[in-house]
């Protein structure tokens, strides 16, 4: 019987990119790096650091196996255990959303809102982050923001645990506090505290409606209690009817938005809000919404 082949990383890397792409699978070259890195314990500027490295026949069968979980419609991300938000790696599992680049931009925003805000306190805020999943939003304003101090809220205790995980892998934990709170729940704002200078939140906003068709393995694998609401705006009405007892005067709101909501949540404001803007993303989409409260 002929040996198998020895594989070096680049080679590797290049096939199952290949085929990958006549597979169709989405993001071919990201599965294959982010797939074999988690095989072999390297991140993915090491596979290329240390492209001639050979890969053991054990490797190559734990790397087969992760492919045929990509094929089955896996998330990549959930293979690998990892995601990327900002420059930063985060854990994540079924039991959270996988971070999007969009919400980068989301991010992005509200940091120059806060910083353009002209409060005192914008140089060690106090930062709510409503619906915070796998942490991603809130761990990375406090790396951003070292005087920062935050709460993130989420309705699911298994998406706290995520986020938990991930303050400790990068040593932020102190800052944040993390509560167990539903946003459609009167009692939100008294369980969160108040006076915040910045409330953020990527809420779920996509309508029961619309499920049927998102990606395939979104629905399958992605948690929909973190996706999706019954009519779509129903977790922007009650966080901007709490708004007035969690901002302090002059504090930051800041949602990410569907792609068609901005006129909505625009209407929700009414004149407790000024300094509207929207910002909108690679697609040129509505993507994000802040404002001052008056």
């Amino acid at each position: 019987m002929p040996e198998e082949k020895v594989w070096s990383v680049v080679e590797l890397l290049k096939t199952t990119t290949a085929f990958f792409i006549d597979k169709k699978i989405d993001e071919p070259r990201l599965s294959a790096e982010l797939l074999l890195g988690r095989v072999l314990g390297l991140q993915r500027l090491q596979l290329y650091l240390d492209h001639e490295r050979p890969v053991t026949p054990s490797e190559l069968v734990a790397f087969r196996a992760a492919c045929r979980e990509r094929m089955q419609g896996r998330p990549v991300q959930y293979i690998a255990g990892e995601a990327f938000f900002y420059g930063y790696r985060f854990f994540v599992d079924e039991r959270v959303l996988i971070p999007r680049p969009e919400t980068e931009l989301v991010l992005e925003h509200a940091m120059e809102r806060l910083a353009a805000s002209g409060l005192a306190s914008a140089q060690s805020p106090s930062i709510l982050d409503i619906g915070t999943g796998s942490g991603s939003i809130a761990i990375t304003l406090a790396l951003r923001l070292p005087g920062a101090r935050l709460t993130a809220a989420d309705v699911s205790a298994a998406a706290l645990n995520v986020a938990r995980c991930n303050a400790d892998a990068h040593g932020v934990s102190e800052r944040i506090t993390f509560v167990e709170a539903d946003a459609l729940d009167s009692s939100f704002a008294e369980k969160v505290g108040g006076s915040f200078d910045l409330v953020i939140s990527n809420p779920p906003y996509i309508p029961e409606a619309e499920w049927a068709t998102l990606q395939e393995e979104v629905k399958r694998y992605e948690p929909k209690l973190a996706l999706v609401a019954p009519v779509g705006f129903e977790y922007y009405e009650r966080i901007v009817a709490a708004a007035p007892a969690l901002l302090g005067k002059g504090g930051v709101l800041c949602f990410e938005l569907h792609a068609d909501g901005a006129a909505g949540v625009r209407a929700l404001l009414g004149s407790g809000f000024g300094g509207i803007e929207v910002m909108q993303d690679y697609n040129k989409l509505d993507r994000a919404l802040s404002c001052i409260s008056a």
